[in-house]
C-alpha cells in the first residue's frame, strides 16, 4: 500500500522487498485462474444488468466442413492431420454465427458472451448466451416452438434438414439400447436421454422447457439402431442447415435456470490420468500382463486447443465490456512493485498516486454530468485513459462497470465499496462519507445513515439474554465471537450499550489479582480494563480491536505489554510439566515411533531444513507422535505450531488451530495464490520464531494451500536466510501427516484425474518429502479385556483392504463389495427406524446425555439422506420444539440498483441450500445435538465440525455445551451470523443470517473425517460416490462391535453389497 511506503521512507526504509506482500500471477495472464475468475465476474456483471439470459447455444466444431476438406485434400491429408485449418475455420464460422445473432436473428440482442471449450478428442465448440430485448423474448410455450424444434423433419419434403438432423443432431443410442455409451453413468444417460413423448412445448414449474416430442413414427437409423423424436438435441433448423453443423439451442428465460448455465463459464482446464502397465514374458513366451505399477497425471491439451492458443484467439467474450473499477481508502492504494526497486523510485512514479479511482473524484470536478452518475455507472459515459492517468467523456458505445470485490473482513473498505454503489458526484473522500450535510467519521457510519446496514438491536438483546445465563467472562466471549464473525455493523454502538454486562466481574478480577479487597474503579477504568480483556481474545484468534474501527482501544502502555499476543501464546507452557510429559511420551515409544520421532527431532535440533509426511493409518499413533514432538519442543521454550486442514482435527491437537486460519490461507486457492501474512506483522514474526510445523490431515486439502503457505515463507523467511527462496518453506520444517486412503481434496463436478492431481503428492513439494511410515496398529496391542485380539486384527485387515481397493480385485479403482453379514442390519421394515435404533439404543431414555452422544454418529453419504435422519430423530425425541427462520438478503455489496426484485424474492431466497451454510429453516429441542458450520473462536475450540448440545433456547441466543475436544463440557453462547457461501453459481452473493448450526445425529461421512467414535450406523440408501468414503465411515469405530450397516434399494429392500471407490494412482509415491 502507498501508506506503508511512505511510513518506510519515514522509518529510514529503503528497500522495498521488506515490506508488503507477494502477488505471482495477475489476472491479466491468459488463461491462469485469476483470468478466469475475473472473466466468470463479469459474465454476472452483464447478467445483473441485462437480467436473465434468454437463449443458451452450443456451436460445436464440424472437421468435414467444405472448407476443411478442400484445404487438407491437396496435399492429400485428412482434417485431423491440420487442426490449424480446424481451429482457423471454426473462429470464421463462429464470427459469423455471431454476426448473424447479433443482427437480429432471434431478434434485438442487448447483451451476449461466450467462452470457448476443446473436447476431448480435440474439436472446439462454443458456450455462448444470448441477452434479448425486453420486446423481443419467447416467453410462452407457443414462442418457443417459433424458434427450437426437437423433432426428425419429415424426410421427403425436407431432405437437406433431415440430413443435418441425422449428422448432427442425434444423440446416442444411449440407455438400454447401448450401456456403454460415453454417455452412461450408473446405468443411465448423464444427457437424460431419451426424453419422453411429449404432444405440446411445456415449461415446468423449476422454469425448464419441455420440448414437443410427438410420436410421430418418424426414425433415424444411427450405428443400425433406429432413434426417434427421443433422442433429438433441440435445433433452429435455419441455423442447422446454414452453419452444417452441431447447433444446440436451449430456452432458458427463467431465474431457476442460471445455476446450470454458469457452471460452464468457469471449467478448468482437462486432466487424464494415464495408467502404465508392466509386461512379463514367462519362460514359455507366454506374455503375463502385471498390475498396474504406475499412474501419470496429465493436462490434456488437444492439438486444436494448442493451435488456438498459439493464434491468439479470443476464448472468452463478452458485449457489452466490463470496466473493472479499482477503489482504496485514503493513501491505501496498492502498489506493484519489483524486489528490486528502492522506494524512493516507487513513489515518484506518477501512477501510484493518480489511480483510476482518484481520476473518478477529478472527472466530478471537471465535468458536470459526471455528477449524475455513481462510480459502478461512469463507464457507461465515460472512458478511462490509463496513459494519461484520467476519465474523458465517451464519443461511442457503452461500458458496464464492475467494482472489484472485498469480503467482510476488509472493514472501512467493505463499507466504502457499499457506499460506492449509491454516491454521485464524490470529488474527495469525504464526500463519499457525507449524507446529506453531515460527513461522517467513517464509511461504516455513512452506511449505517444511510439504512445500508443491519439493525444490530438483535445482538444487543442476545448479550442482555446471555447475561441471564451466563458469567460476564461467558459475555466478554460472545462479544468476541461476534466481531470475529463480522456480523456486527456498528460494534461500537452494541459496546456502548452493553459494556457493563461485560464488565461486571472486572472488579473483583482485579481486587483479587491485587490483592486489594477495597480497589475502587470508575467508568473509565472499568472499560480499559474490559477492553483488554477482549483484545486478549482477539489477539489470541490473530485479530485486534484496531480491525473494527471506530471500536475503542484500550490504553497503549497495557496494550504494549502483549504487543505480539500470538508469540506469547505459544510459549506460555508449563515447561516442567511438559518436561516430564515428553519423557514418559519417549518412554512408551515402540521402535517404529521412536525412529520416526528421533529422525524428525535430528532436524529441529541441528535446524536442518526439512518436509516429512508421517504416513499411518487410524491407530497407528500419529496423534501419538505429534504430542511427543509438542511437549519435547515446547519444554525447551521453543515454539511448535500444531495445525490441521479441518477444524475438528485440530481440536484433538495441542494448541491447535486450522491451517487457513493459523496462515491466512485464501478461501479459493489458485495455482498462483499467496497466504495473506505481510512482512513485519505479528503473523510474520510467529513464523519467523517457529521451530517445527505440523500440520495434520494433510491429504485432505488442496495442494495449492501448501504451494500457497511455500510461496509465502519463501518471501516471509528471504531476510533471515537469503537462499530462503530456493529452499521449501524457506527453511522451516515442516511435517505432514494423513492417510490417503482417506477422503481426498474435494474437487466440484471434478472427474478422477482432477482429484488425484489436487492431492498433496501430486505437489512440486512432494519431491522434497521425507515419508515415515507406522504400521503398527496399537488399538490391536489393547490391554482391555473386552476386546478379541483375533476378531480386532481381523477388523483392522478388512478395513485397510477396503481403504486399499485390494477387496474384489481386479478393479481399477471402483469395485462392488460384500459387506460382511455380521456388520449388517438386515431385517427392517422402515429404514430409518432401524438404523436409529440400532446406532442410538435407550435413545428415548438418554436422548440429553452428553456422554451417551458424544461417542456416536450415522453417517450417510449425501446431506439429504442426513437430514431426513435428523428430522426423524427430532420429530420423537421429547421436548419443545423452537424454530428459527433466517433473514436472507442479497448482499448490499452488489451492484444491486439493476436487479430485477420479482426474480430474487424472499421466497427463492430462502428456498437456496448450499453446503456448509444453515438452512433458511432450523428447527431444535433442548438436548439436542448440533454441529457448527463456521470457524467461530478456534482459540476455544469452536471450529467448523466441533459437536455441541443444546442447553438453552433464546430468542436471540443458543446456549450449548461442547462434546469433542480438550473443551468438553465447556459452555458456550452462539449468537446469529450474517453468512454467505462461497458458492458463485448464483448471480448475487446471498447473506443469510442464522445460527451456524445444523443437528449432529447423522452427519455425512466427509464431516466425519477426523472424528473418533464407538458406535456408527452407515446408512447407505444410495452407494458412496469418491475415494475413500467407505473408508472413513468403517474406520471412524475402534471394534467391529461399533459399527452396523444398513443398505437398501429404492423399494428399501436390504442390499448386502455397496460400491467401493479407490483412486489407487494416489497410493504410488508413498514408499
Amino acid at each position: 500500500m502507498y501508506s506503508c511506503l511512505t511510513d518506510a521512507i519515514l522509518r529510514g526504509d529503503t528497500n522495498a522487498s521488506h515490506i508488503g506482500k507477494r502477488i505471482v500471477l495477475p489476472s491479466s495472464f491468459t488463461g491462469g485462474t485469476r483470468y478466469t475468475t475475473q472473466n466468470f465476474l463479469d459474465a454476472m456483471t452483464i447478467c445483473m444488468w441485462a437480467g436473465c439470459p434468454d437463449l443458451f447455444i452450443t456451436f460445436t466444431c464440424n472437421p468435414n466442413w467444405p472448407e476443411v476438406i478442400r484445404a487438407v485434400q491437396r496435399n492429400h491429408l485428412r482434417p485431423e492431420d491440420r487442426p490449424d485449418i480446424i481451429s482457423r475455420v471454426f473462429k470464421i464460422k463462429l464470427g459469423h454465427l455471431m454476426n448473424d445473432l447479433k443482427n437480429g436473428f432471434f431478434g434485438r440482442v442487448i447483451a451476449t458472451f461466450y467462452t470457448i471449450e476443446f473436447q476431448k478428442r480435440g474439436l472446439p465448440h462454443a458456450h455462448i448466451l444470448l441477452f434479448l430485448h425486453p420486446e423481443d423474448k419467447y416467453p410462452t410455450p407457443q414462442d418457443i416452438d417459433r424458434i427450437i424444434c426437437a423433432e426428425i423433419p419429415n424426410k421427403n419434403s425436407n431432405p437437406i434438414l433431415y440430413s443435418m438432423v441425422e449428422n448432427f443432431m442425434i444423440h446416442g443410442p444411449c440407455g438400454q439400447l447401448n450401456l456403454r455409451s460415453p454417455c452412461m453413468k450408473d446405468g443411465r444417460c448423464t444427457k437424460h436421454f431419451p426424453k419422453s413423448f411429449v404432444t405440446r412445448t411445456t415449461i415446468d414449474e423449476d422454469g425448464f422447457p419441455i420440448y414437443r416430442r410427438q410420436d410421430n413414427g418418424r426414425t433415424i437409423e444411427k450405428n443400425g439402431v433406429r432413434l426417434d423424436n427421443r433422442y433429438v438435441v433441440p435445433y433452429n433448423p435455419q441455423l442447422l442447415m446454414k452453419y452444417q453443423s452441431h447447433i444446440n439451442i436451449e430456452w432458458c428465460n427463467q431465474s431457476k435456470s442460471i445455476k446450470y448455465l454458469f457452471k460452464y463459464v468457469n471449467k478448468g482446464h482437462d486432466r487424464v490420468t494415464a495408467a502404465l502397465y508392466e509386461s512379463n514374458v514367462n519362460s514359455d513366451n507366454t506374455e503375463v500382463v502385471d498390475e498396474i505399477k504406475s499412474y501419470c497425471d496429465c493436462r490434456y491439451i488437444s492439438a486444436c486447443e494448442a493451435a488456438w492458443r498459439i493464434f491468439g484467439f479470443d476464448i472468452h467474450y463478452r458485449q457489452p465490456p466490463v470496466e473493472r473499477l479499482s477503489f482504496h481508502l485514503p493513501n491505501q492504494q496498492l502498489v506493484i512493485y519489483e524486489d528490486q526497486d528502492t522506494i524512493d523510485s516507487i513513489i515518484s512514479r506518477p501512477e501510484v498516486t493518480q489511480t483510476m479511482f482518484t481520476a473518478w473524484m477529478e472527472a466530478n470536478k471537471e465535468y458536470p454530468e459526471a455528477k449524475e452518475l455513481t462510480y459502478v455507472e461512469f463507464p457507461s459515459k465515460f472512458v478511462y485513459k490509463s496513459e494519461i492517468h484520467k476519465w474523458l467523456p465517451r464519443k461511442r458505445g457503452f461500458s458496464l462497470g464492475r467494482l472489484y470485490n472485498v469480503p467482510p473482513s476488509s472493514g472501512e473498505l467493505y463499507y466504502e465499496r457499499i457506499l460506492l454503489n449509491k454516491i454521485k458526484g464524490a470529488t474527495c473522500f469525504e464526500d463519499i462519507k457525507k449524507v446529506g450535510s453531515v460527513i461522517y467519521p467513517s464509511f461504516r457510519d455513512a452506511c449505517y445513515a444511510l439504512g445500508l446496514l443491519d439493525d444490530d438491536k438483535e445482538f444487543i438483546e442476545a448479550i442482555a439474554e446471555a447475561s441471564t445465563w451466563g458469567s460476564s467472562s461467558y459475555l466478554r466471549k460472545l462479544f468476541v465471537t461476534m466481531l470475529l464473525s463480522n456480523t456486527l455493523s456498528r460494534p461500537d454502538f452494541v459496546w456502548e450499550k452493553t459494556w457493563k454486562l461485560l464488565s461486571e466481574d472486572i472488579l473483583f478480577q482485579r481486587q483479587r489479582e491485587l490483592q486489594i479487597s477495597g480497589l475502587h474503579l470508575n467508568d473509565e477504568q472499568l472499560k480499559n480494563a474490559t477492553l483488554y480483556e477482549i483484545e486478549k481474545q482477539l489477539r489470541s484468534n490473530g485479530k485486534s480491536l484496531k480491525y473494527y474501527p471506530p471500536m475503542p482501544i484500550p490504553d497503549v502502555n497495557i496494550v504494549s505489554d502483549m504487543q505480539n499476543k500470538l508469540i506469547m501464546d505459544q510459549l506460555n507452557y508449563d515447561k516442567a510439566a511438559l518436561q516430564v510429559e515428553s519423557i514418559e511420551l519417549i518412554r512408551s515409544m515402540t521402535p517404529e515411533k521412536r525412529h520416526a520421532f528421533d529422525t524428525i527431532m535430528n532436524c529441529v535440533s541441528g535446524n536442518n531444513s526439512s518436509i516429512f509426511f508421517l504416513n499411518g493409518y487410524g491407530g497407528t499413533g500419529k496423534t501419538y507422535i505429534w504430542k511427543a514432538l509438542s511437549s519435547a519442543i515446547r519444554a525447551r521454550g521453543e515454539i511448535v505450531l500444531n495445525v490441521a486442514s479441518s477444524g475438528i482435527a485440530s481440536v484433538l491437537l495441542p494448541g491447535g488451530r486450522t491451517a487457513h486460519s493459523q496462515f491466512n490461507i485464501p478461501l479459493q486457492v489458485t495455482d498462483e495464490s499467496t497466504c495473506n501474512i505481510k512482512q513485519g506483522s505479528p503473523l510474520s514474526e510467529l513464523i519467523r520464531r517457529t521451530k517445527l510445523i505440523i500440520w495434520d490431515e494433510a491429504p485432505m486439502v488442496k495442494k495449492q494451500c501448501f504451494e500457497a503457505v511455500d510461496r509465502t515463507f519463501r518471501d516471509l523467511l528471504r531476510f533471515d536466510n537469503s537462499n530462503s527462496l530456493e529452499i521449501p518453506f524457506g527453511g522451516k520444517i515442516v511435517v505432514f501427516g494423513g492417510d490417503f486412503r482417506q477422503i481426498l481434496p474435494v474437487i466440484p463436478k471434478g472427474t478422477r484425474s482432477d482429484i488425484v492431481f489436487a492431492t498433496l503428492n501430486s505437489s512440486y513439494l512432494w519431491d522434497y518429502c521425507q515419508v515415515l511410515t507406522l504400521t503398527r496398529n496399537m488399538r490391536l496391542h489393547s490391554t482391555d479385556p473386552s476386546h478379541d485380539q483375533q476378531e480386532l486384527k481381523n477388523f483392522s485387515e478388512w478395513i485397510l483392504k477396503v481403504g486399499e481397493g485390494k477387496i474384489c480385485e481386479p478393479n481399477d479403482g471402483e469395485a462392488e463389495i460384500e459387506i460382511p453379514e455380521d456388520l449388517l442390519i438386515k431385517d427392517f421394515t422402515d429404514p430409518l427406524e432401524s438404523i436409529v435404533s440400532n446406532t442410538y439404543p435407550e435413545l428415548m431414555q438418554k436422548f440429553n446425555d452428553p456422554t451417551y452422544l458424544k461417542d456416536r454418529a450415522i453417517l450417510a453419504p449425501t446431506l439429504d439422506a442426513v437430514e431426513k435422519i435428523n428430522e426423524y430423530i427430532l420429530s420423537i425425541i421429547p421436548g419443545e420444539e423452537t424454530t428459527f427462520l433466517s433473514s436472507d438478503s442479497i448482499c448490499k455489496t452488489n451492484e444491486d440498483n439493476n436487479l430485477n426484485p420479482n426474480l430474487y424474492t424472499p421466497d427463492f431466497l430462502n428456498s437456496i441450500k448450499c453446503s456448509g451454510l444453515p438452512n433458511h429453516k432450523l428447527c431444535l429441542k433442548i438436548g439436542v445435538p448440533v454441529m457448527l458450520l463456521r470457524n467461530i473462536d478456534q482459540s476455544s475450540g469452536l471450529c467448523n465440525g466441533t459437536r455441541l448440545i443444546v442447553t438453552q433456547l433464546g430468542k436471540h441466543i443458543i446456549g450449548a455445551t461442547v462434546m469433542t475436544g480438550s473443551n468438553f463440557g465447556q459452555q458456550v453462547f452462539i449468537p446469529r451470523m450474517n453468512l454467505s457461501p462461497s458458492d458463485s453459481r448464483w448471480p448475487f452473493k446471498l447473506q443469510r443470517r442464522q445460527f451456524p448450526l445444523t443437528i449432529s445425529y447423522a452427519m455425512t461421512i466427509n464431516k466425519s473425517q477426523g472424528q473418533s467414535l464407538s458406535n456408527v450406523g452407515l446408512y447407505l440408501p444410495k452407494p458412496i460416490f469418491t475415494h475413500g468414503q467407505l473408508y472413513v465411515a468403517i474406520s471412524r469405530v475402534k471394534s467391529k462391535h461399533g459399527l452396523k450397516i444398513l443398505i437398501h434399494d429404492k423399494e428399501n429392500k436390504p442390499l448386502k453389497v455397496t460400491n467401493n471407490i479407490v483412486y489407487k494412482e494416489v497410493f504410488q509415491n508413498l514408499s
